[in-house]
């Protein structure tokens, strides 16, 4: 893990698929799991998926509150 990826969680968008257009660390648990049974894409962004399933399998997804843009 980087010491940005965190910031990347609450930053970047996912580019496709059924939650198109959603923040990373928004995505259901459900649908990360699923890309761990099916496979994560390569790169930062299967990267950055993974490091959100471990946040959210263990419950440290409050651990981004914090780094999250006020509205």
């Amino acid at each position: 893990m980087e010491a940005q990826d965190l910031q990347r969680l609450v930053s970047v968008r996912m580019p496709y698929g059924r939650y198109q257009g959603r923040l990373l660390a928004d995505l259901p648990g459900a649908y990360l799991a699923w890309f761990a049974r099916k496979g994560f894409p390569e790169g930062e962004l299967g990267r950055l998926l993974a490091l959100m399933l471990e946040l959210d399998h263990n419950g440290l997804t409050p651990l981004l509150q914090p780094l999250r843009q006020p509205r």
